[in-house]
């Protein structure tokens, strides 16, 4: 493996952490409604980019709509992909190539 890949694969898993730690939180939150929550994306993206590193392992803050955007789009993805990878992880690898 290359130094870039290196690189790429442990981006790539500090975001899978990322959001898997924003995923247990939601539920925290939202555990009044067993974490349903129809506009999750929106809460993700607060959280993402107000309480954790997201906007530093991407080296910037990303626009808090284009990541809303891209997490809505990553969900519709994964759901008709079905792939046999967890969420995060499916997530962590396409995510920053979804943010301009």
């Amino acid at each position: 493996m290359s130094q870039s890949e290196e690189m790429a694969a442990l981006l790539h898993e500090s975001i899978a952490a990322l959001l898997r730690e924003a995923a247990e939180t939601h539920h925290v939150v939202y555990r009044i409604t067993d974490g349903d929550d129809p506009d999750w994306a929106s809460w993700y993206a607060d959280w993402l980019l107000s309480l954790s590193e997201l906007p530093e392992l991407l080296g910037a803050r990303p626009v808090r709509s284009a990541l809303v955007h891209a997490l809505v789009q990553l969900d519709r993805d994964y759901g008709a992909v079905s792939p046999d990878q967890q969420w995060e992880a499916w997530y962590a690898e396409r995510l920053p190539g979804l943010l301009p």
